[in-house]
């Protein structure tokens, strides 16, 4: 299960130089291709987690005026669906919560007949394990958890999770992320389980790994590991690679790192939830934010990988050619999606984080 708290910063936009696939002067057909709903829609995403033009873009394309408002982790999301839509017409889940929101009835299933631009998503994308046939919702970024970290303050790349996990040599000067899955999952990939295991003895074994590590770990992070990072008061983190990329750009003694144990593979989705009170302007929203420029720009903005094919054609070489943005094959082989486990399984998690809390 990824848990995702606040996102990038507005200061850390950093756009690409030498690009001109900005939203700006793009043409995406006529106001009468969208429905003759009330000219409305409500987004629920991440902080800072869309192209700056995209939702002017929209409505200027279709007349459809759009209020974002922002939650800061997937429970917080589900929490504020699992009573009743409060007016929500798309929403960003992760890849678990997708799957938890479908058992749960609370995404509307998808018309993809509305959805043209849907041919645009590389093949891999348009299927999921956690969505068969993208019936309920299609991708929006994907990426990792790995580990950002000073190139001139430790002695070499980290290769493994070890040194976050089952190590002193950086004691007081290292970070995890702030949330159960997110510290749990990457230990029991350290311990050469899946992270996906539903052994509570495995789990167990993970959360005494951590337990026996707090010492040595400055702070859980609510996903501020890149700041401490960026600042000095960690030398290595875990952390989200958007995240990481965003101050590796603005300091190039920073770096991120894949370990060889695998890290924690996550998308992002796009959704409509159940109850939605605008699902044409919703579907219309989709097929927009897929079309290749305007899908371009926002990983632009944002520095996450696009699932969208057409998009990363426009995009140059510094993005499509980056490992911390899209590793290697092999290196993705070694990394695992998480996946909804049951509420049995969140319960352990919940209850070893507590316990992790407290030591």
């Amino acid at each position: 299960m990824v848990v995702r708290k606040s996102r990038l910063r507005p200061s850390r936009r950093s756009f690409l130089a030498g690009t001109a696939i900005m939203a700006a002067g793009l043409t995406f057909g006529s106001r009468g291709a969208f429905s003759e709903e009330e000219k409305a829609l409500t987004l629920y995403n991440w902080d800072t987690y869309i192209g700056p033009d995209t939702l002017s873009d929209f409505n200027d394309a279709s007349g459809i005026e759009v209020k974002m408002d922002l939650f800061a982790d997937n429970d917080e999301l589900f929490a504020k669906l699992k009573g009743g839509n409060p007016g929500y017409d798309v929403i960003v889940p992760t890849n678990d919560y997708v799957e938890r929101m479908i058992a749960a009835n609370m995404l509307m299933q998808l018309d993809l007949d509305k959805i043209p631009n849907f041919t645009n998503l590389e093949k891999r994308f348009q299927d999921a394990e956690f969505d068969p046939g993208r019936k309920y919702s299609l991708p929006y970024m994907w990426g990792t958890v790995g580990i950002g970290y000073s190139k001139k303050d430790v002695k070499s790349a980290p290769v493994s999770w070890k040194p976050l996990f089952d190590s002193d040599e950086y004691a007081g000067r290292i970070s995890l992320l702030g949330d159960a899955q997110n510290v749990i999952q990457p230990a029991l990939k350290y311990l050469g389980f899946s992270l996906n295991t539903k052994d509570p003895a495995q789990i167990k074994q993970a959360e005494e790994l951590i337990i026996a590590q707090k010492p040595r770990i400055k702070v859980f992070a609510d996903d501020n590991g890149q700041d401490l990072l960026a600042s000095g008061e960690v030398v290595m983190c875990e952390e989200w690679n958007g995240d990481i990329l965003q101050v590796m750009g603005e300091d190039d003694n920073l770096d991120y790192a894949l370990p060889k144990e695998g890290g924690l593979l996550w998308q992002d989705c796009v959704a409509i939830p159940s109850g939605a009170p605008h699902p044409q302007n919703a579907h219309a929203f989709l097929n927009f934010i897929n079309e290749p420029k305007v899908n371009a720009a926002i990983a632009e903005a944002i520095q996450f990988a696009t699932p969208n094919a057409a998009a990363k054609k426009l995009m140059p070489e510094s993005y499509t050619g980056n490992p911390a943005i899209f590793p290697s094959e092999e290196a993705l082989a070694k990394c695992e999606a998480g996946l909804y486990l049951g509420e049995d399984i969140t319960r352990l998690y919940d209850e070893a984080w507590t316990r992790i809390n407290a030591a």
